[in-house]
This record gives C-alpha cells, sequence and structure tokens, in this order.
C-alpha cells in the first residue's frame, strides 16, 4: 500500500477505530444508570461520553441526577464490560485488510486502561498487530481532550508530529489531536458526523473511503 508521503505514522484510537466497543460500552453504562434516575439516549452517549476519561462520564451522571452513584458503580461497571467485550467485541470492518496493506509504522493510543486496550484488541483478532505499540492514558495521566496521549505516541513512536496522522471517532479525540497539532480523520459513524466536523477532522464512512483520502 502507498502511501501520501507526507504521512510517515498513523494513530489509532481504539474504541469505535479499531474495534467495535462503543455501543457496547455505552449500552452498559446507560442501563446501569437508569437504575438511580439517569436518561440518555444512545446517539447522545456517543456525543457526551465516547473518548472521554470514565471518571468524567460518571461526573456527567451525578449532575444530572444530583446524587453520587454508589462506590461500586465503576467496579460494577468494569467487570460487566469487560465480560461482555471478551465474547461481543468484533473489529470494524475493513480495519484489518486496511493494517495489513500499510507499509508505515502505526500504533494505538487510547484514553482506556492499557488491561482493556489489550483484551478488546485480542478479542478482535488485532492485538499482534500492535505489540510493543500501545499507548494508554493511563501511563501518563493525561486524558483526551488534552492531547498528551498522542503526543506521547508520536514521541515513542519516533515521529514528529507533522508526520503523524490521528484516527479518531469521537470529539474529544478530535479536539485533542488538533490541539495537538495533528492532522485528524474522523471515522463518522451517523452520530458523531457533526461533532467531528466542527472541531476540524477530515471525515471518513469507512477504510475504503479513508485509502482514498490519503491518496492509496
Amino acid at each position: 500500500m502507498k502511501i501520501n508521503k507526507m504521512v510517515k505514522c498513523i494513530i489509532f484510537d481504539c474504541d469505535g477505530v479499531l474495534v467495535d466497543t462503543e455501543k457496547i460500552g455505552n449500552g452498559i453504562l446507560l442501563e446501569m444508570a437508569s437504575e438511580h434516575g439517569f436518561e440518555m439516549k444512545i446517539e447522545d452517549a456517543y456525543r457526551n461520553f465516547n473518548g472521554r476519561n470514565l471518571k468524567d462520564c460518571f461526573r456527567h451522571i451525578e449532575e444530572a441526577i444530583d446524587q453520587k452513584l454508589p462506590e461500586n458503580f465503576e467496579a460494577e461497571y468494569r467487570q460487566k464490560s469487560f465480560e461482555a467485550f471478551k465474547t461481543e467485541v468484533r473489529p470494524m470492518e475493513g480495519v484489518v485488510a486496511f493494517i495489513e496493506k500499510l507499509k508505515i509504522p502505526f500504533c494505538v493510543a487510547s484514553s482506556g486502561p492499557l488491561e482493556k486496550i489489550r483484551l478488546n484488541l485480542e478479542v478482535a483478532g488485532l492485538l499482534d498487530k500492535f505489540e510493543g505499540k500501545i499507548f494508554s492514558s493511563y501511563q501518563i495521566n493525561s486524558w483526551k481532550p488534552d492531547p498528551g496521549i498522542f503526543l506521547h505516541a508520536a514521541k515513542e513512536m519516533g515521529f514528529d508530529v507533522k508526520d503523524c496522522i490521528v484516527l479518531e471517532d469521537s470529539k474529544a479525540g478530535v479536539k485533542a489531536g488538533m490541539s495537538g497539532g495533528f492532522k485528524v480523520y474522523g471515522f463518522a459513524n451517523g452520530y458523531n458526523n457533526s461533532d467531528l466536523e466542527e472541531e476540524g477532522a477530515v471525515l471518513f464512512n469507512d477504510y475504503e473511503e479513508l485509502c482514498s483520502l490519503l491518496q492509496i
């Protein structure tokens, strides 16, 4: 796969870009939160929660219901979501073929915990392609929309920001990439199109279209 010579490294987000997890995670979170009086449509969860630190999502819920969530809420959510991820996670359509053709370095940079990233990649059959190239916000204590995780990934991969592109599907992720000086391509899913475009991302609907955008 020949790629635009200006691009020397691709930084993938994980959830919603490499693996199809957003519907699973948001569905479990909304179901659990509804037991405490919180109501939100799934499309609004995509806009408000995707790409963000889980504790920020919990704060959003607590402010809406004007009370604290139970102390075991996070542990219960992580247990339920991890169990679901073990059986339900799939790679995003077209991403395997896209990666297998790449001739330039690539990595994954996610706001999620390292063990979650590895689990999702493993279940989706992608872990072997990213070994040694997995970067988590928990490793540097910097979460999107702060650009820290993308800057860290670029540095660890040995590339300047101008030589990298970021693939994202969340508003927070696009904001992080743009504020870090990266060119960002936004994976449109029908819920996030306007949000990603407003933050400055170049939209793509599937990996075939991304190939065209990258002049492959």
